[in-house]
């Protein structure tokens, strides 16, 4: 028997839209499968076998998050297939600074109306980062909210579990002064701050300043730059993890370097940056040049082009940076580790 229901489709649920979503974006979950994947979507559970040989105490690692009001941008270009990738890129980044490898990831995507081909564009982004990451796509949700949200609005979360062998979780304690840290070129502003970039360019009222071609950001315009997707690191991390002595990782999302440096330091330690050799771009300076922002909250609110910084013993750096810098991430050094109260300081 066909599932629909007119008097649901006259309240605003079309179910028979959700049915030809999830046919239009199997091709795109396809994509995704690997070694650990047990059945395909559609059930009630995504079920993947646990890949644990040669584990001693194998430890599950969660991580959950959105891609906040970066949507708004992406409804406003009409642009959907890129904004996926943001969604497994801020779960996996976070995954990957405690030594685990992702496993899989599962998406839920909230919409005022469900449009299949936009919902099959959302979708893509998503496996495209999973395939970035290694993991698989084995479920999630689309849930049509009409009367809570208006007809083209939508919001994206998802969430990923990695497996890391316990004596490989990352421990910050080993950490000493004269360790290096290393920084990991971001693409842009990534997913986060994009509150503070709403008000600066006036992005709710469609600023037509927003589509104009600018010579500060290489002939792209200002949408399209703040559109960049999130970098997902986690098979260069990984590559590094099997040849460097890794003693701390941090994620460099909202909160900036402020926030996020001082969670991968140990008490009695700082990270020491050299401001001088953060290479910012452009971007970062158009902000705060729009919005009179003072460097320091700058640095507070955004990744400023570094997306993710790894510390490492001082005689492992050019090792490490060969072996980030051979799987195209093109790291250098912004600092060391000192004794301090601080946790960060930029200098």
């Amino acid at each position: 028997m066909k599932s629909e229901s007119a008097s649901y489709k006259a309240a605003g649920v079309d179910i028979t839209a959700g049915y030809r979503a999830v046919e239009l974006m199997k091709e795109h979950i396809a994509r995704t499968r690997n070694e650990g994947c047990l059945d395909d979507v559609g059930g009630f559970g995504g079920c993947f076998g646990l890949p644990v040989s040669g584990m001693e105490e194998p430890v599950l690692v969660s991580g959950t998050d959105g891609c906040g009001t970066k949507v708004k941008l992406a409804i406003l270009m009409d642009r959907h297939d890129t904004i996926g990738i943001d969604a497994v890129a801020m779960c996996v980044n976070d995954i990957i600074c405690v030594g685990a490898k992702p496993l899989f990831f599962l998406d839920y995507i909230a919409c005022g109306k469900n449009v299949p081909e936009k919902i099959a564009q959302i979708v893509a982004g998503v496996a495209e980062g999973c395939v970035q990451a290694g993991a698989a796509l084995i479920g999630g949700e689309t849930a049509e909210h009409p009367g809570m949200m208006p007809a083209e609005d939508y919001d994206l979360a998802g969430f990923a579990v990695g497996i890391v062998d316990k004596k490989k979780v990352l421990d910050k304690t080993r950490m000493a002064a004269g360790d290096v840290v290393i920084a990991l070129p971001s693409t842009g502003i990534h997913s986060n701050g994009f509150s503070l970039c709403r008000k600066v360019f006036d992005i709710d009222s469609n600023n037509p300043e927003l589509y104009m071609q600018r010579e500060e950001l290489g002939g792209k315009t200002i949408a399209e730059t703040l559109l960049t997707p999130t970098r997902i690191y986690v098979k260069p991390v990984l590559a590094l993890l099997e040849k460097v002595d890794v003693k701390g990782i941090s994620h460099i999302t909202g909160g900036g370097f402020y926030e996020n440096i001082p969670r991968s330091i140990p008490d009695g330690l700082c990270a020491r940056i050299r401001r001088s050799d953060i290479r910012v771009l452009p971007i970062f300076d158009v902000i705060a040049k729009w919005g009179n922002i003072p460097e320091r909250d700058m640095f507070n609110t955004y990744n400023m082009g570094v997306g993710m910084s790894v510390v490492v013993p001082a005689d492992q750096a050019e090792t490490a940076m060969r072996i980030l810098r051979d799987n195209g991430v093109d790291a250098y050094e912004m600092g060391e580790i000192v004794e301090g109260p601080e946790k960060v300081v930029l200098e």
